[in-house]
C-alpha cells in the first residue's frame, strides 16, 4: 500500500517539476515565516509565567479619578503592603518593590554599575527567583542583606560559590553581606534586577513622607491564598487608601501579575489592550501567509488536474473509492509539507540569531515535546488545507470520461480558481497598505518637533564627589572642549515623572483633583534643551534664590484656569511658590498621549540628580574621551556612564520600530509567494493555450498581443483584488492609528501606492512568462505532443 502511495508520489513529481519547485518555495517560506511568528508569540504569551505560583500572584493598581479622566498606575504607597498582610488574610505573602537605579558596587579594586531594587523579605516567596545560595525566608530579613545574581557574582567574586557572608560597598560608603546568590533574571521576565537590597534598608534611609500614604512610590504584590474570590477582595481593598489618608479619588484593584506584560494599556480605568494587540497582528500574519502559501498550492493543483485526470479513471476503473483517492491527494499534500518543513526548520536554524536581533528577544528552536508537537501540528494542519480541496476535486472525476480524453473543467472550478488568486493579492495589497502606515507614522515621529532639542545630550548619575560638588562639577566640565552647556535634572526629560495632586491656587474648586508632572531641575537646563518660554523666565541666578520660585508648561495653567499667571503665588506641597514662568508644551511623553500638566522646579543641594550635557554636533566621541577622562580623575572609584537622550526617546517607539520591520519583511514574503503561485498559474495557462497563441501568431498577431493574451486575465483578478483590499486597509491601519494621540493623516494615495505596487508586481511576474511564450516559434507550438 505505502509502496504504491509513493511510486505514484514520486512519478507525479517527476512530471510536474516546477510545480513541485513552487509548491516547496511557497510552503517552506509559509512555515518558516509562521513558525517564526508562532516562536515570537509564544513567547510573548508566556511572558512572566514562569512563576510557580502564577495563578495566585497578583500586582497591586491604583485608579486615580481627576477631574477630567480616570488614570490607571501600578504605582502604590509604600506602606500599603504590610497593611495587606496584616489585615487581610486572603493575603498569604505581600511585598513592596522599589527601584534604585545603578548604583556601584565595589569589591577590592572592582567597581561595577548594577542594577538595584529594595524589597520586602518575602519577595523569593512571591518569585521563582531561583535561589542558588540562601532561604527564601531569610535573605531579605536583615538591614544590612544584599542578594545578588549569580552573573554579578561572578564579576566581583569570579564564582558563586561560598559567596553568603562575603561583603560588598555601595557606593563607596556603606558595606553590606552577601545572604543569597539567585539565578540570572529569566529575559521573559518584567522585573529585571542584578541584586537586592532590604526594604528595612530603604526605611531607614529615606523620609517618613516617603512611605506615606499620600505618596505612590512602591509596587506591591502579592501572593493569595487558593480560592480567593477576587472580585470580593477588590470591593474590600478599593477604599483602602481613603480609610488611611482621607484621600477619596484614589481606589485599589488587582491585577494578575502575569498579564500586566500583554495587558498593560488602560483608558479611563478601563483595560483596552497593550501588547497583546502585537500578538493578535503578529497571529493573524502568520495565518495569512501560510493561507497564500495553501492557497498556490490549491490552484496549481487544480490547474495540473487534466495531467491526472487518467490517473484518476484508471485508479477507479481498477476499485479505488472516492475516499481512497481523497487519502491519497491528501497524504501527498502532508508529504509535501513535511519536506516543506524540513527546509523551513534549516531556514529557522538559520535566520533565528537575525530575528533575534529585530525582536529583541533570546528565541530559541528547542526540539522539546511541546515545540515538535506545534511544529508537527503546523505543518500536517498546511497539508489538509491546501490537499482538501485538490483532492476533492480530482477524485470526483467521472472515470469514463476522463478515459476517452475529455477533461471536465467547469466555471465553478475556474472561479474558485480565481477567487483564491484574489483571495491571496487581497491580503498581500493589506499587508504593503499597512506597512507604509506603519512606516509614515514613525517617519512622523522620529521628525516632529518636539518642542525641545534631545540631540547629541548625555545625561549620567550624579555619585560620590559629584554628588557633593554639583556645581563646581557642572562648572569645570562646560570648559571642556565641545561641550556647549551642562546642568541636571531629578531625571531625563522624556517619559512620565513622578506625579502629585498636592497643589493649590486662587479660584481651586473643592472637586477639582489633577495630576501633575514634576521635575526638578537646576539652572541652565530648561535654556540647555531649547525649551522655549511662552511666558516669563527661566530661573536664574541673576534674581537671587528661585527655591521657592515655579515653571509651569502651557497645559498645566489652561487646566488651572488661571489668567496673567506670571507673579500669582500657587501651594505645593503646603509651601507658596511664586509662578515665574510659562514653557511652550513640549512632548515629554510619547505621542501616544496628550501634552500633561507639569512644572519644573530647581532642585535644593543634595537632591538626587541626574548630570546633562550637551555636546556639540560632530566632536560626540572626543567630547565623551575627554569626559571620560576628567570625570575619573574627578570622581575616582566611580565609572563613567552615560545615556544618550535621544535614545530615550527612540525607546519610546521601540515595539513599533520592530513591528514595521517585521511587517516589511513578512509583506515582501507574501507578495513573493503569492507571485510564485501566479507565475506557474500563467505558465500553465501558456502550455494549455499553446495551440492557441501558435494560430494566432500565424495568422498576424504580434508579440504584444500574445502577452495581453496571457497577463490581461490576471491583470484583472489583480485588479479585483485592489478594490476589495483599499477600503479594508484603510479601516484596519485607522484603527491602529487611534492608538496614537498625535498621528499622521490617512492620504489616499497610501493606499493607491499599495494598490499600484501590488498590480506592477504581478504584471511584472505574469509578463516574464508571457513574453517567454511570445517569443516561441508558432510550428512549435502547432506541432502534436
Amino acid at each position: 500500500m505505502f509502496q504504491k502511495f509513493f511510486l505514484l508520489f514520486f512519478r507525479n513529481i517527476k512530471r510536474n517539476k516546477t510545480s513541485l519547485f513552487i509548491n516547496l518555495v511557497g510552503l517552506s517560506t509559509g512555515l518558516t515565516c509562521t513558525l517564526l511568528i508562532y516562536l515570537w508569540v509564544n513567547d510573548e504569551i508566556h511572558f512572566d509565567k514562569f512563576h510557580k505560583k502564577d495563578s495566585q500572584l497578583y500586582l497591586v493598581m491604583q485608579n486615580s479619578k481627576l477631574t477630567n479622566s480616570i488614570t490607571t498606575s501600578e504605582m502604590t504607597p509604600g506602606l500599603l503592603a504590610e497593611t495587606l498582610i496584616e489585615e487581610i488574610p486572603e493575603v498569604e505573602y505581600s511585598a513592596s518593590v522599589c527601584y534604585a537605579g545603578t548604583p556601584i558596587l565595589s569589591v577590592k579594586d572592582k567597581n561595577i554599575k548594577a542594577k538595584c531594587i529594595y524589597a520586602s523579605k518575602d519577595f523569593f516567596n512571591i518569585f521563582s527567583f531561583n535561589l542558588i545560595e540562601g532561604n527564601e525566608s531569610q535573605v531579605l530579613a536583615d538591614q544590612n542583606s544584599m542578594v545578588i545574581s549569580e552573573e554579578l557574582a561572578m564579576k566581583l567574586f569570579n564564582t558563586t560559590k561560598n559567596t553568603i557572608s562575603k561583603t560588598i560597598e555601595l557606593g563607596h560608603n556603606k558595606t553590606f553581606l552577601v545572604t543569597g546568590v539567585f539565578s540570572n533574571v529569566p529575559s521573559n521576565s518584567s522585573l529585571q534586577f542584578d541584586f537586592v537590597l532590604s526594604y528595612e534598608e530603604l526605611k531607614a534611609t529615606r523620609s517618613s513622607s516617603f512611605f506615606n500614604w499620600l505618596n505612590s512610590n512602591f509596587y506591591t504584590y502579592l501572593i493569595l491564598k487558593q480560592g480567593t474570590n477576587i472580585k470580593q477582595l477588590n470591593t474590600k481593598i478599593a477604599g483602602l487608601i481613603k480609610l488611611r489618608s482621607g484621600e477619596s479619588y484614589r481606589s485599589l484593584f488587582l491585577k494578575p501579575y502575569s498579564e500586566k506584560y500583554l495587558y498593560g494599556t488602560y483608558e479611563n480605568g478601563k483595560q483596552v489592550g497593550g501588547r497583546i494587540e502585537y500578538v493578535k497582528l503578529f497571529s493573524i500574519i502568520a495565518i495569512f501567509i501560510l493561507v497564500i502559501a495553501c492557497i498556490n498550492f490549491m490552484n496549481l493543483s487544480t490547474a495540473k488536474a487534466s495531467k491526472r485526470s487518467k490517473e484518476v479513471g484508471i485508479n477507479k476503473v481498477v476499485g479505488a473509492s472516492r475516499n481512497k483517492l481523497i487519502i491519497q491527494y491528501i497524504g501527498e499534500s502532508i508529504v509535501l509539507s513535511i519536506i516543506a518543513l524540513i527546509i523551513a526548520v534549516n531556514l529557522i536554524l538559520l535566520l533565528l540569531p537575525q530575528f533575534n536581533d529585530i525582536t529583541g528577544k533570546q528565541l530559541q528552536f528547542n526540539f522539546d515535546l511541546s515545540i515538535i508537537f506545534s511544529v508537527l501540528g503546523i505543518t500536517i494542519l498546511t497539508g489538509l488545507i491546501s490537499g482538501s480541496y485538490p483532492a476533492i476535486f480530482l477524485s470526483g472525476f467521472n472515470a469514463a470520461t476522463v478515459l476517452k480524453g475529455k477533461f471536465p473543467s467547469s466555471i465553478g472550478e475556474l472561479l474558485i480558481r480565481k477567487g483564491l488568486v484574489i483571495f491571496q493579492f487581497v491580503l498581500s495589497i493589506i499587508l504593503i497598505a499597512y506597512v507604509l502606515v506603519v512606516y509614515k507614522q514613525i517617519e512622523f515621529i522620529e521628525t516632529k518637533k518636539l518642542g525641545y532639542d534631545k540631540d547629541n545630550i548625555i545625561y549620567l548619575d550624579c555619585e560620590g564627589k559629584v554628588a557633593e560638588n554639583r556645581d563646581a562639577f557642572l562648572s569645570e566640565i562646560r570648559n571642556i572642549p565641545g561641550v556647549v552647556n551642562a546642568s541636571a535634572a531629578g531625571s531625563s526629560i522624556i517619559g512620565s515623572h513622578s506625579t502629585t495632586s498636592d497643589i493649590s491656587w486662587e479660584g481651586k474648586k473643592l472637586e477639582d483633583i489633577n495630576d501633575f508632572e514634576t521635575q526638578w531641575v537646576d539652572y541652565d537646563y530648561i535654556e540647555m534643551l531649547g525649551i522655549e518660554m511662552k511666558e516669563g523666565r527661566s530661573f536664574s541666578k541673576s534674581f537671587g534664590s528661585d527655591s521657592s520660585k515655579i515653571i509651569f508648561n502651557e497645559a498645566a495653567i489652561k487646566l488651572m484656569g488661571i489668567k496673567d499667571p506670571i507673579g500669582k503665588v500657587v501651594t505645593q506641597w503646603s509651601e507658596n511658590k511664586q509662578i515665574i514662568g510659562i514653557t511652550k508644551d513640549f512632548h515629554f511623553e510619547s505621542l501616544y498621549t496628550k501634552v500633561n500638566p507639569l512644572f519644573f522646579m530647581l532642585a535644593p543641594p543634595g537632591w538626587p540628580m541626574k548630570v546633562t550635557i550637551k555636546i556639540n554636533n560632530g566632536t560626540e566621541k572626543e567630547t565623551i574621551n575627554e569626559l571620560r577622562i576628567f570625570y575619573e580623575k574627578y570622581n575616582p572609584g566611580y565609572v563613567f556612564e552615560y545615556k544618550f537622550l535621544d535614545d530615550d526617546y527612540q525607546a519610546q517607539y521601540t515595539g513599533e520600530k520592530r513591528v514595521s520591520i517585521l511587517s516589511s519583511y513578512f509583506a515582501g514574503l507574501a507578495i513573493l509567494i503569492s507571485c510564485l503561485g501566479l507565475f506557474g498559474l500563467a505558465a500553465f495557462t501558456a502550455e494549455r493555450r499553446r495551440k492557441e497563441i501558435g494560430i494566432r501568431k500565424v495568422f498576424g498577431s504580434s508579440r504584444l498581443n500574445v502577452v495581453y493574451l496571457v497577463t490581461g486575465d490576471f491583470a484583472k483578478l489583480v485588479f479585483i483584488s485592489i478594490l476589495i483590499a483599499l477600503p479594508i486597509s484603510f479601516l484596519i491601519t485607522r484603527q491602529w492609528l487611534k492608538s496614537f494621540a498625535f498621528r499622521i493623516d490617512l492620504e489616499w494615495w497610501f493606499f493607491l501606492i499599495a494598490g499600484l505596487s501590488a498590480m506592477l508586481i504581478a504584471w511584472l511576474t505574469v509578463s516574464t512568462q508571457a513574453i517567454i511564450t511570445a517569443n516561441i516559434n508558432p510550428t512549435e507550438c502547432l506541432k502534436d505532443e
